[in-house]
């Protein structure tokens, strides 16, 4: 099969560590050892998070006394699927000897007048108390909102319309070799009025951008590998239960939340929606099993 896998930022970092270079190694070399499992068997496109690592560059840039501007968002989240996709490529290389792996930094266009410029709700970097952050708003011409007690930046989090490189991963994948593609949900451009591309600044979805790289490549199935068994009624409650299988229709019809489970079930939705195919959400060391049906939850039509 040709699997669309997304990889949850806890492969990289799990719950509580410090953000340093050489546990996210350590948790890819995990990470890229569950992987090599399904890429022995199958055609295999990796996506990744880039959360945690965006947050950490930004504020490295922010604090750089020798820009006279931090570096936009567009140019930090190229910064990560370069870093990511080299320990990813480093690992899973490890993992297969004698397969070919490619890592690459991607472009997914999204439309300039998406309603989401001007209602930006996604939270980045770090946290202020109120004036700081609205001292920062005014000087780097930022949108901040209340997150909690704290302050936040926040930036637009438009539709992905799909990624620019599609045919290049394409090419890459029929000529046998193991892909790292569209980390972050990829680097956000629009075309301009020339028709050229052009970085904006936005954080794209990740797990949507692989709902339509996805359907794009035609895959016959798209997992989201998270650090969680599946989706779950009642989660987080002593009636908390794992649902096994179910249809688009059943998982939107639960109402799960926007700040975690829901971006999820809406991409994989999409996908089996559009495509026919089946699609999975569960833990990164159960992929053999979710891809067998064993564990995880299953999404399909019936």
């Amino acid at each position: 099969m040709r699997i669309v896998v997304a990889l949850g930022g806890n492969a990289l970092l799990r719950r509580g560590d410090k953000p340093d270079a050489s546990t996210q190694i350590a948790n890819v070399v995990l990470a890229a050892g569950e992987l090599a499992k399904l890429a022995a068997e199958h055609e295999v496109i990796i996506t990744h998070g880039n959360g945690p690592q965006v947050g950490v560059l930004a504020l490295e840039s922010a604090n750089d006394e020798r820009l006279s501007e931090p570096y936009p968002f567009d140019t930090l989240g190229a910064e990560t699927q370069g870093m990511i996709g080299y320990w990813l490529l480093q690992a899973l290389g490890n993992a297969l000897p004698g397969r070919q792996v490619a890592a690459m930094v991607n472009q997914t266009l999204v439309d300039a007048d998406d309603p989401a410029f001007a209602n930006p709700t996604k939270f980045v970097g770090e946290v202020y108390d109120e004036a700081t952050a609205k001292a920062l708003a005014e000087e780097r011409g930022w949108t901040v909102k209340a997150d909690g007690q704290y302050y936040r930046r926040v930036v637009g989090s438009p539709q992905p319309q799909g990624v620019v490189e599609t045919e290049l991963i394409r090419t890459l994948v029929e000529a046998g070799a193991v892909v790292v593609c569209a980390g972050g949900g990829g680097v956000p451009v629009i075309r301009d009025e020339d028709d050229r591309l052009r970085g904006v600044e936005a954080v794209i979805d990740k797990d949507l951008t692989a709902s339509v790289l996805a359907q794009a490549l035609g895959a016959d199935a798209l997992m989201i590998l998270t650090d969680v068994d599946g989706v779950f009624v009642d989660y987080g409650t002593p009636e908390a239960r794992q649902i096994p299988r179910a249809t688009p229709d059943e998982l939107r019809a639960l109402g799960l939340p926007a700040g975690s489970m829901g971006p999820k079930v809406e991409a994989v939705s999409r996908f089996v929606e559009n495509t026919g195919g089946t699609a999975a959400i569960g833990r990164l060391e159960d992929a053999i099993d979710i891809i067998n049906g064993k564990a995880g939850t299953t999404i399909a039509n019936a």
